[in-house]
């Protein structure tokens, strides 16, 4: 009887044995992701935003402004984006404001030269563009310098705008520690006709994905589409070193009008019987709305780059009107200035009389001059904002050799990257 009994327990054991192993084998574990295509992608969907939406909070972050990015990574609905919260905290605690809100420096180019064998061929123009212009090869060795001295980039209505009252007032440049604010500007984007075939970019386009990018014809007459000009330049570097640009800042463009706009002959005065006019302005148009978008500021540089500082107040007048007619609906309204020569309306006094009233009745409350003998010099009115840019170009390059007030040496070393092409 003993024996029945424990031949009866090993089937029931075994019976029980079986049933479960049965039971695990068709089970689903409470983790086990779902096979429902609709969920898979949404699921997929849902990864994708938060990665988007995690980019976009480093990029915020990255370019210092952390206010934006902490908002953005605490008001998403996904835990993973919340908990960078505290780490982006504590990058923000690390960030004070410039001390020295009025001493921001001001460098300024011309367009590059790409080709030094054309440019410094001996001809007309070889002599104006060893002068006034560097070639591509140095502007990419001075981005480099700049980067390495802890320089950033900043819009200068990120340190100073009017107040709720209209006043002019400073204000402050978050940054970590060592690192230092700079302005850039480029002025003539326009690639003037006289430049044609002399090694320079020929036009700005837009490509497949709606990027900015330079038109380059080379020795050979082929075409090549890429970053051969100050901006586009500017704009490939920020993106593979975001931490270039404050809060997404490039620089200032200062544009006239008389050849028309980023190598398009968009003047109708000027080009009154082209058959490509209308096309011209509405491609110049798109190109200044996409530079816009990624941070560049346009400036006036007068239409006709004249010296508004001496000439008569008739002639201001007049090519005040042709900018509103002619460049203004291509770049839209800008409240910043750039004086052609850096023929100013002042010295060092502060704005008065018909010119600045004049400038101010067209809206303008920036204004730009030339020195290239100080690190920065600023100068701030109750309704106005002033600065000074230094020339990056051949006349400075000699300058600063023949230790002539030198200032580009807080900046970068002349001798590291002016291009042996030039010699």
């Amino acid at each position: 009887m003993e024996v029945a009994a424990n031949e009866n327990l090993r089937i029931v054991i075994s019976l029980g044995l079986v049933l479960g192993l049965a039971a695990c084998s068709t089970a689903q574990p409470p983790s086990a992701p779902s096979t429902d295509p609709a969920a898979i992608e949404k699921a997929e969907q849902e990864k994708a935003r938060v990665d988007g939406v995690k980019a976009e909070i480093n990029r915020l972050a990255d370019g210092y402004d952390y206010d934006a990015a902490i908002k953005l990574a605490k008001e998403d609905s996904a835990e993973e984006l919340n908990q960078m919260v505290g780490g982006l905290e504590d990058e923000k605690s690390q960030v004070s404001a410039w001390d020295e809100p009025d001493q921001i420096p001001h460098l300024f180019f011309h367009s590059l030269i790409v080709d030094p064998d054309r440019a410094f061929d001996g001809g007309n123009s070889s002599q104006g563009y060893a002068n006034y212009m560097v070639t591509q090869k140095e502007f990419a060795a001075i981005l480099e310098e700049l980067h390495e001295r802890d320089y950033v980039l900043v819009n200068p209505e990120d340190f100073a705008s009017p107040d709720k009252q209209g006043q002019m007032k400073y204000r402050d440049i978050m940054l970590p520690k060592d690192k230092k604010p700079l302005v850039l500007s480029v002025d003539d984007l326009s690639y003037y006709e006289y430049m044609d075939g002399d090694g320079f970019a020929s036009k700005l386009v837009l490509d497949k994905d709606g990027k900015v990018r330079n038109e380059y014809v080379d020795a050979e007459g082929e075409t090549h589409v890429g970053a051969y000009d100050v901006t586009t330049m500017v704009d490939d570097f920020i993106a593979e070193h975001p931490d270039f640009s404050y809060r997404n800042a490039r620089g200032l463009i200062a544009m006239t009008g008389y050849n028309g706009a980023f190598g398009y002959r968009t003047s109708a005065s000027q080009y009154p019987e082209s058959t490509t006019l209308e096309a011209d302005q509405k491609m110049a148009t798109k190109i200044a709305e996409a530079m816009k978008d990624s941070g560049w500021v346009f400036a006036s540089h007068s239409w006709g780059h004249i010296a508004t500082g001496t000439d008569s107040m008739a002639r201001l007048k007049r090519d005040m009107k042709l900018w509103k007619d002619e460049v203004e609906p291509i770049v839209g309204k800008t409240g910043h200035f750039i004086y052609p020569f850096g023929s100013d309306i002042a010295r060092t006094q502060r704005y008065s009389g018909a010119r600045y009233e004049f400038f101010k009745e067209q809206g303008f409350d920036y204004f730009y001059g030339v020195d290239g003998t100080i690190r920065a010099w600023m100068q701030q009115g109750d309704e106005y904002q002033r600065q000074m840019r230094i020339n990056v170009d051949g006349l400075q390059f000699a300058k600063e050799e023949r230790g002539d007030r030198p200032v580009l040496d807080s900046f970068f070393d002349v001798q590291d990257v002016i291009d042996p092409a030039r010699k």
